[in-house]
């Protein structure tokens, strides 16, 4: 009840200090913020004292770039108090290797939570990367939970001491892939969907026709799971001095471990609490038992160091800019969200990008399931049409699949991470009609039309036979004009392409393999080589796009200037199975394709 008073005071507030802004101050106060945020941004920001520990949270989910937040929203964060949960991948990066070689910081605790943050699997592969970078270093990483999920674990696996409560757990159970079936409910409430497709592995309708994983479905989803689960333990087992076979077994043969077990398997090194730990740090850092915590500053905090910001941004002072454009969300027609990658949107920044003499190479960050093939093809375009004139790299994040895939194939390279999510090479439709759910309630249409198809894209019936032929022969012209094109992009034959196509999905590693993918690396790795390619030396700076989205984000981040506990508590299993579903219906508000034709991998395909 105090947090519900806390939160809906803070946002009324915020709603009233927002009118009062623009009315008040007017045009000029706008300007003298404006100013302030400007003089702000030059703060020295943070400083580290000396002897500190930098705090990793596991309840941060490292995303590709910040959510978006509304004006209540940033009110509210700003007022409530509350430290974002999220920090972005290349700020995390960029911190944690500046601090592997700043003198100030002489460790790192990465301290567990009741809330895990949902990071996704590839940018944990870079996370992981850049916390083994700073154990090279020789300075000390511990790492405390009370219970140790897998996410969780294949980070503190790193550290150097391991501490689990004596009343706590380890998952170490595998991985599973589980799928919502919706052809029961609409049934039921008198939904039709029929479907085209292309691709026996093209499992993206078969929510809304099935009611369970077809063949087909089960043996690309395994062999995903396992490529992943394998470069899992490939990653864990030097760290704790096991082999994979053993720590299989450990999989296999206990699944959860608690805390003595946990020690008698060497996936930690001691039973402990949290006070025990903290202890610990305090001599670490120098500190006396009765001092009240240790000298440390937390991740976020350090991403706003000068230090930090010089690594990620580069030689601020040289013209040649490699431009980092984030390609994150659903693929739609026209402008999009800002939580979707709108075809025109991204094709007018890439269109811009491609003409600013002062940007030497793009960098594109592709984080999508796809989405709508004609939006895909707009972006696709620009792509190609930028590579004529500059290096274009893309970086693949989490999942870059169908018409993620789509926007990438015409780069000059491709990365991804082991674990990234890739390929789905296929097309479906996908047709909704209403006429069972309005009949029931009394509900009737009739038409009247001149042509045979001209009521084609009604969804008050099901379509007729001739109309489903049309529509699949579309399909069918956009699945062979993908695979050719993917042939001509990667220098494949095309035979292989329809081969690995199939609308079946690969794992960054089995994708390098089959040549989807030139190079296993992260997205730092990506942009040192667009810096090469364009031949640039040292001389350049990064710039990502799209830039900051909205003023009133800068003056309440400016305003507020505090770090403080990161606010979560732990979501009921009910309402954690409601959010699943309201994911699966917001993907059905995305699909906006005029023809209801689309590139896009399986629906919301989760691993846990």
């Amino acid at each position: 009840m105090k947090d519900f008073f806390k939160y809906t005071f803070a946002s009324l507030i915020g709603s009233l200090l927002g009118i009062a802004l623009i009315v008040g101050l007017g045009f000029g106060g706008l300007i003298f913020l404006v100013g302030s945020i400007a003089s702000k941004a030059k703060d020295i920001g943070p400083q580290v004292k000396d002897k500190s520990v930098l705090v990793f949270d596991l309840a941060t989910n490292i995303t590709d770039t910040r959510p978006i937040s509304t004006t209540g929203e940033a009110l509210q964060e700003a007022l409530s108090g509350d430290q974002p949960a999220t920090i972005t991948l290349r700020k995390a990066i960029n911190a944690l290797d500046t601090a592997a070689q700043d003198e100030k910081i002489i460790g790192l605790y990465i301290k567990g939570s009741s809330t895990p943050g949902r990071t996704g699997l590839a940018n944990l592969q870079e996370i992981r990367q850049a916390l083994q970078r700073f154990r090279e270093t020789g300075k000390k990483i511990i790492a405390y939970d009370v219970d140790w999920t897998e996410r969780e674990y294949y980070l503190g696996s790193v550290a150097d001491e391991i501490v689990i409560n004596p009343l706590g757990a380890i998952e170490f159970n595998g991985l599973s892939s589980q799928t919502m079936f919706l052809s029961g409910a609409f049934d039921k409430f008198g939904i039709g969907v029929q479907v085209t497709r292309v691709g026996k592995y093209k499992s993206a309708v078969e929510p809304f026709i099935r009611k369970e994983i077809s063949p087909e479905n089960r043996e690309q989803t395994l062999k995903l799971l396992r490529d992943i689960w394998g470069k899992y333990l490939q990653k864990i087992a030097p760290s704790r001095g096991l082999t994979v076979q053993q720590l299989q077994a450990i999989a296999n043969e206990q699944g959860i471990l608690m805390a003595d077990a946990a020690v008698d398997s060497k996936l930690v090194d001691r039973v402990g609490y949290y006070d025990e730990v903290l202890s610990e740090l305090k001599v670490l850092t120098g500190k006396e038992e009765d001092d009240k915590t240790f000298t440390q500053i937390s991740l976020n905090n350090y991403t706003r160091v000068p230090e930090v910001i010089e690594v990620a941004s580069g030689d601020v002072k040289s013209k040649n800019k490699i431009a980092v454009v984030y390609a994150e969300g659903e693929i739609v027609n026209g402008t999009g969200t800002p939580r979707q990658i709108g075809g025109d949107r991204l094709a007018k920044e890439l269109r811009r990008l491609r003409l600013d003499d002062k940007v030497k190479a793009v960098v594109l960050r592709v984080n999508s399931p796809g989405g709508s093939a004609s939006a895909s093809e707009v972006i696709g375009r620009e792509v190609k049409m930028t590579r004529e004139q500059k290096p274009i790299i893309v970086s693949m994040g989490n999942i870059a699949a169908s018409g993620g895939y789509w926007i990438s194939m015409n780069a000059d390279k491709i990365f991804a991470e082991p674990t990234t999510i890739t390929g789905s090479i296929g097309v479906f439709g996908v047709l909704f009609n209403i006429q069972e759910l309005g009949n029931e309630n009394g509900i009737t249409w009739d038409t009247v039309k001149i042509g045979q198809f001209a009521d084609l894209n009604n969804n008050s019936r099901p379509k007729t036979e001739e109309e489903l032929a049309l529509i699949q022969n579309m399909v069918d012209s956009i699945y062979e004009r993908f695979i050719t094109d993917v042939a001509t992009a990667r220098d494949l034959p095309k035979e292989k392409v329809a081969e690995i196509a199939q609308g079946r999905v690969w794992s960054g590693v089995s994708a390098q393999e089959l040549g989807l993918v030139d190079e296993i690396t992260g997205i730092e790795g990506a942009i040192e080589f667009a810096a090469e390619t364009a031949e640039l030396g040292d001389n350049w700076k990064v710039e990502e796009y799209p830039k900051s989205r909205s003023l009133e984000q800068r003056i309440f981040r400016s305003l507020s200037g505090v770090e403080a506990e990161i606010s979560t508590s732990p979501i009921d299993p009910l309402t954690a199975e409601f959010q699943k579903l309201q994911q699966e219906l917001a993907s059905l508000r995305a699909m906006n394709d005029p023809y209801g034709i689309y590139t896009r991998l399986p629906f919301n395909l989760r691993i846990e």
